[in-house]
């Protein structure tokens, strides 16, 4: 847990550091270096144009991990506000609510975000609205789960014998105990935010093609993978590490909250 801990935080700082680290311009080529493999000069060699991967990786880290983070923090506000209305409103509320959240859930999370960034158009802020909003169907599904499972404990009865309202068994009794369950799926949102940023990126939707971007960096290393496999690799890599570092974190998280909360 704690090594998962250390790798997401050193990834994020050498991301948002990237301007003060990074040796080269991300966008600056050189034909004449093109298809250079992993040297002292390039730490993790050059692609077709003779950019530097090891800052393209950089900069493209803190354009998808912002990317990601963003989305993910706008799908866990709105996804627990709508868990929320969906639980405790009133009835004719509660199932529109509901309705809607399903009608989501029934189309693929990919389509659904074609579809947003189709009507808003390319671009970065675009890439993280459409994201977030594939996200915000599952995140209100789990959360009013978790708030209807954990209603008929008997603390949350006995909460109620004494007349306390809807509003204060939420606020004191169920949400302190779902908390942990809420805060783990958060972990789950960024990964799949992250997959999903780096997927529409990788179909030409993330932004302007070039622009350092993981999705981006693994579409422009797919036709000269034996020549030069190190273009896709490294943002495949960075791809499939941050993701699986994420889930063993939460993995270890619900171990240790079930063991000792």
């Amino acid at each position: 847990m704690r090594l998962a801990v250390v790798f997401l935080l050193v990834e994020f700082t050498l991301v948002l550091i990237a301007p003060l680290i990074a040796p080269h311009d991300p966008m600056q080529t050189d034909v004449a270096a093109q298809f250079q493999p992993p040297s002292s000069e390039h730490l993790l060699g050059t692609d077709m144009l003779g950019r530097d991967v090891f800052s393209r990786i950089l900069y493209g880290g803190q354009r998808t991990l912002v990317t990601a983070v963003s989305a993910t923090v706008a799908a866990v506000i709105l996804g627990t506000l709508l868990g929320l209305a969906s639980s405790v409103s009133n009835p004719w509320l509660s199932r529109s609510i509901r309705v809607f959240i399903e009608a989501l859930l029934a189309f693929p999370s990919l389509l659904v975000a074609f579809v947003v960034l189709t009507v808003l158009g390319a671009g970065q802020t675009s890439l993280a609205v459409a994201v977030g909003f594939v996200s915000i169907a599952p995140y209100a599904q789990v959360t009013h789960s978790s708030i209807v499972s954990t209603r008929s404990a008997h603390y949350v009865e006995a909460a109620k014998a004494v007349g306390a309202t809807d509003w204060q068994v939420l606020w004191r009794h169920i949400i302190p105990n779902i908390q942990f369950t809420l805060l783990a799926y958060a972990g789950v949102t960024f990964a799949y935010s992250l997959l999903n940023s780096a997927a529409l990126s990788f179909l030409g939707l993330g932004g302007e093609p070039g622009i350092a971007d993981w999705g981006v960096m693994l579409w422009e290393g797919r036709g000269a993978f034996r020549a030069a496999p190190w273009i896709s690799f490294v943002p495949g890599f960075a791809i499939s590490a941050t993701v699986l570092t994420m889930n063993a974190l939460i993995k270890r998280s619900r171990i240790h909250t079930y063991y000792f909360a």
